[in-house]
């Protein structure tokens, strides 16, 4: 099963959180038929994940330029603001770049500083109302980590949701906790997207019993019905989906 079936993927996906943003992003991308890459915050230069890069401050533009377009994957960016990384597009704009003929429109809409799990800030996720799919994502390899800025970004906001001390070792439960969360994965979702978080590096035996329990922590009294466990780096991305 590819990524994209597993997260039912079309619309407006937006991936938030740590561990596997952009590959989720990428991967994606390479698998739908009509994809464009796009964000709402600062994302890295993405030039070889697609089949080209429109650089385009009007959205309205941008869409009129999808229309015409037959090079898929593509993305579409307002500015480029240095040699490293592009800017995002407002979220009211995301809408008008999905009134167009792409499959999705998918959407980097927070950032995490290369760290593995993160809790987002009060600016943060920067998520569009026209959103269809929201998918968070963590590292399973947080698990057995310290709760300290090496392995997660805001470790003070995963305190706060979760009651561990800095330094602390985060646990299976911790990781659900957060990405349940309002304050975490689920911060400002709009009422109508779907959630479904992934579960990335799962490498090994051990860490995908480690995702199993992560997911069966996920599903048990919450919204969340299903989750999908992945080894983004391999050909054949996805472990397993774990449902309710």
């Amino acid at each position: 099963m590819g990524l994209s079936a597993a997260l039912e993927a079309s619309g407006v996906v937006c991936v938030v959180g740590a561990g596997g943003k952009k590959s989720t992003l990428y991967r994606l991308a390479g698998e739908l038929d009509r994809a464009v890459v796009t964000a709402t915050v600062r994302i890295p230069i993405f030039d070889e994940e697609v089949s080209r890069v429109l650089v385009e401050p009007d959205p309205v533009r941008a869409a009129t330029a999808l229309a015409e377009t037959d090079r898929w994957p593509i993305g579409v960016v307002p500015e480029r603001e240095r040699d490293d990384r592009y800017l995002g597009y407002d979220t009211e704009s995301i809408a008008t770049l999905a009134d167009s003929p792409a499959e999705a429109v998918l959407v980097k809409a927070d950032g995490a500083r290369m760290r593995l799990f993160k809790a987002p800030d009060e600016r943060e996720p920067q998520l569009p109302e026209s959103a269809d799919l929201v998918v968070p994502v963590a590292s399973v390899r947080t698990v057995g980590q310290s709760l300290t800025e090496e392995a997660v970004h805001r470790p003070e906001r995963v305190s706060a949701i979760t009651g561990l001390e800095i330094g602390d070792r985060i646990g299976a439960d911790h990781v659900a906790r957060v990405l349940v969360s309002e304050r975490g994965g689920r911060k400002d979702v709009p009422d109508d997207a779907r959630v479904v978080p992934v579960l990335n590096m799962v490498d090994d035996s051990e860490l995908e019993r480690t995702a199993r329990e992560v997911a069966d922590e996920l599903l048990s009294g919450t919204e969340i019905d299903r989750v999908v466990l992945t080894r983004l780096i391999d050909e054949e991305p996805v472990v397993d989906v774990v449902e309710r």
